[in-house]
């Protein structure tokens, strides 16, 4: 149930997007009328209507993920509560004003603020907090906790920094493309890189006694 709920805001921007950018016209006129109270002008064009309506559908979505977990009396991470900041926020302005540039900026704010998260927790308190969550499942030596935490704080940004190049080199359907999947793939990717990694520190496993 969880893992629908974290990815649930992301499918559905990437469908909505694709489905209204294949029906500009009537995703225009869709927008007007029913989304046109929420918009500088009250009016909305087909060549950004795409954008709008699948901001307006993040957002509610983020805002669904939240409730959820709060109606199932689950804890809301500290990570979502600033993705929910960043999408009211940025989400707002775009529909607002017309302008797809501020929800580009959301993924590169959420990713950014992770590896801030990352870095003061462990440099300013003492708080290793991937040793914190996988500790108790891994038995790493300090030296690699500490590796691991500097690894993904510069994954972090380096994906904060690549979010944007792709927001204002390619288009915004590339972008959105590059969101829902790009991303992933590459977070998959560090992870199993990290995993090769770790393997030369894992403890072995114990060897099966072989006499009958």
């Amino acid at each position: 149930m969880k893992l629908v709920l974290d990815f649930l805001p992301l499918l559905l921007f990437f469908g909505s997007f694709k489905y209204a950018d294949l029906h500009k016209d009537w995703a225009a006129v869709f927008a007007t009328e029913h989304f046109g109270f929420l918009v500088a002008g009250g009016k909305v064009g087909p060549e950004e209507a795409p954008v709008l309506l699948s901001t307006l559908v993040v957002i509610v979505a983020t805002l669904l993920q939240v409730l959820i977990l709060k109606a199932r009396r689950q804890k809301v991470d500290l990570m979502l509560w600033i993705s929910l900041v960043l999408v009211v926020v940025l989400g707002g302005a775009t529909i607002y004003f017309h302008n797809e540039n501020f929800i580009k900026w959301k993924p590169s704010g959420l990713y950014w603020a992770m590896a801030l998260v990352f870095w003061v927790s462990n440099a300013f308190f003492g708080k290793n907090l991937l040793a914190a969550m996988l500790g108790k499942d891994l038995e790493l030596p300090g030296f690699v906790w500490q590796k691991l935490n500097l690894a993904w704080v510069l994954f972090f940004g380096a994906l904060g920094v690549l979010n944007l190049y792709v927001a204002y080199n390619f288009t915004m359907s590339t972008w959105v493309d590059f969101k829902a999947f790009g991303v992933t793939a590459l977070i998959v990717v560090f992870t199993l890189a990290q995993g090769l990694y770790l393997g030369k520190y894992l403890p072995p496993a114990e060897k099966k006694d072989d006499k009958p």
